[in-house]
């Protein structure tokens, strides 16, 4: 019985083991933008892979990225196209996507894929480089336009948001539910990230998606992440 027992408490050790290596093997590849880029200046040859739509990676995208949309129909094929015994990167927006780009990734065989923790809107808010190639970008909405949006003697709810966000596509309904009960009371502005970079970065909304409230040009509560109708409704009153 002692021996089943030491046996049981060795293999439950092995299983722990094993547990907690595997998660810190896929956390030391999830990397702050910082270690990003030095890891991509360690492994030039490595493919850099951006994993948002085209017309997100035609507003801004890493030097030298490749453009494989996640949601597209060929990812598996342009995937495939790769050495897979060799490093690669992913990076999305916010890193939601390129996290389940990368799983995909692993499980067709990759040795190594290094994802970019919080996407390209954490490696804009640390100024660091990208480019558009040989599109054209909009510089967007500059931050005395955004301001003289919030001249209002109602409240002004500012939406941070980018098309391609989920929980921002949640959210838009029953925003659009408040502007329309609170109409009296509330003004909100829609601020699209992809399309007002220079702005989001003065603001320093780094995340999606943001929300922030002012009242006479006061910003009086902020919240980032998705949130309930009911729990902004109780910031309005």
């Amino acid at each position: 019985m002692r021996k089943y027992l030491l046996i049981s408490f060795a293999t439950a050790g092995l299983l722990f083991n094993s547990c907690t290596n595997g998660q810190s093997q896929i956390s030391t590849s999830v990397l702050t933008p910082s270690a990003y880029a030095d890891k991509i200046k360690s492994l030039p040859s490595a493919p850099i892979i951006d994993v948002r739509t085209p017309e997100e990676y035609a507003k801004g995208h890493l030097i030298n990225a490749k453009n494989f949309d996640w949601n597209g129909d060929d990812f598996k094929k342009q995937i495939a196209s790769l050495d897979k015994s060799k490093p690669a990167f992913v990076y999305c927006l916010s890193g939601k996507r390129s996290a389940a780009a990368a799983i995909e990734m692993r499980n067709n065989g990759f040795i190594q894929v290094y994802e970019l923790n919080g996407g390209i809107m954490k490696w804009r808010a640390e100024n660091l480089p990208e480019t558009t190639a040989n599109s054209t970008s909009s510089a967007g909405m500059s931050k005395l336009q955004f301001e003289g949006l919030l001249n209002s003697d109602k409240l002004v709810l500012v939406d941070f948001y980018a098309d391609w966000c989920a929980p921002c596509k949640v959210m838009k309904p029953y925003l659009d539910e408040i502007s329309k009960e609170m109409t009296d009371k509330v003004v909100i502005v829609r601020v699209n990230v992809d399309d007002n970079q220079s702005l989001c970065k003065e603001l320093k909304v780094d995340e999606l998606p943001v929300l922030q409230l002012y009242k006479n040009n006061t910003l009086t509560w902020s919240h980032s992440g998705l949130i309930e109708k009911a729990n902004i409704e109780a910031q309005l009153k």
